[in-house]
């Protein structure tokens, strides 16, 4: 199935159903008096998170979305039905934006969220509303109201407890294969990935969701490679495992090019909690993996964690790291896993 994350989408409500000018007319009654229903409610349409959806492809091929309108009133004081309703599923992490694509006027985070984004017309009343004492044979009746229409944005963030960052190939692909059962496409070019993955990690009876996101290079903000679009898909992390690869040229300055480009992005995401951890440690000497890893360290001003998704080596240690950052997030705590160490 092709990702898309983010679709264009005109909604329109349906009208409500006019009402009706009636009067009772039965044999051996002279004065029946008015009898004409009210006009049912137009459709509303509704944006509803669902299970089961990681992509918005179903808005590629189908933008344009219109309510029912409400049926008219009749006579013998029958009301017209209610138009239905107009459903749109959207994957969980959905965000709904106005026209301008900055108003923001939900964001989906829960199965089962709904939010009503045009409400229907209401119906117009039939002459037996305006019945009075004064007024025993009213002759008028009120239309329907018209709906409501807007163009909307939809934009989706998955929703993962922890990313993975670095250059394109880092090895993160490598490392998503081998810690859960995702299978991304794992190749010796760059740009392996196209589209964002999402794999379950277990460790130690506990598992959190993480995500990868296609490589960062330098003007990534600007565009360079697949610019920053994909990093709107960690915004919702709580948790960074930053991958420098150990068979770089120099791993400090790997670093700093993809720190530059989140700080270039914004919206929180150089503040966020981050693991840093040279990969590919399988292919580095004694001597390499010192040295990269004290470059490492000064660009990082932290002590890396070093692995290597081929032979696991470090890689129970980085996802105890993780898990440790995601438990104290989520329960306010601290988890009974620390960084590189366990902890009974």
């Amino acid at each position: 199935m092709k990702f898309l994350d983010e679709a264009k989408v005109y909604i329109r409500s349906g009208d409500g159903g006019n009402g009706c000018v009636a009067f009772r007319r039965e044999k051996f009654i002279e004065f029946g008096g008015p009898n004409g229903g009210d006009g049912g409610r137009g459709g509303s349409v509704v944006v509803e998170a669902v299970d089961g959806l990681n992509t918005l492809i179903d808005y590629r091929y189908q933008q344009h979305f219109k309510a029912a309108r409400g049926a008219h009133g009749m006579g013998k004081d029958r009301h017209g039905a209610n138009g239905a309703d107009v459903v749109l599923k959207v994957p969980v992490g959905t965000q709904i934006f106005d026209e301008d694509r900055e108003t923001l006027l939900a964001d989906l985070t829960r199965i089962g969220e709904r939010i009503v984004l045009a409400k229907g017309g209401n119906g117009g009343f039939g002459n037996a509303r305006f019945k009075s004492s004064t007024n025993r044979a009213p002759r008028r009746a009120n239309p329907g109201e018209p709906g409501e229409e807007r163009w909307i944005w939809l934009r989706l963030k998955l929703i993962a407890d922890a990313g993975l960052v670095g250059l394109p190939n880092a090895g993160k692909s490598t490392f998503l294969a081998a810690v859960s059962a995702a299978k991304p496409k794992i190749a010796d070019y760059p740009f392996t990935t196209l589209n964002p993955q999402l794999g379950v990690v277990r460790i130690d009876a506990s598992e959190f969701v993480l995500a990868d996101i296609p490589g960062l290079i330098e003007g990534a903000h600007e565009g360079a490679g697949l610019g920053d679009r994909f990093l709107g898909h960690i915004e919702r992390c709580r948790v960074l495992l930053h991958l420098v690869d150990g068979t770089c040229e120099h791993a400090g300055k790997a670093y700093r090019v993809v720190r530059g480009e989140l700080e270039a992005y914004g919206h929180d995401l150089v503040d966020k909690p981050e693991i840093v951890a040279l990969s590919k440690a399988d292919a580095l000497s004694d001597e390499q993996r010192k040295q990269q890893v004290a470059r490492l360290e000064r660009a990082a001003k932290k002590t890396p964690l070093v692995l290597s998704a081929a032979t696991r080596e470090g890689v129970p240690e980085a996802l105890r790291a993780l898990l440790a950052v995601i438990e104290e997030a989520q329960f306010g705590r601290t988890g009974r896993h620390a960084a590189g160490t366990w902890q009974p």
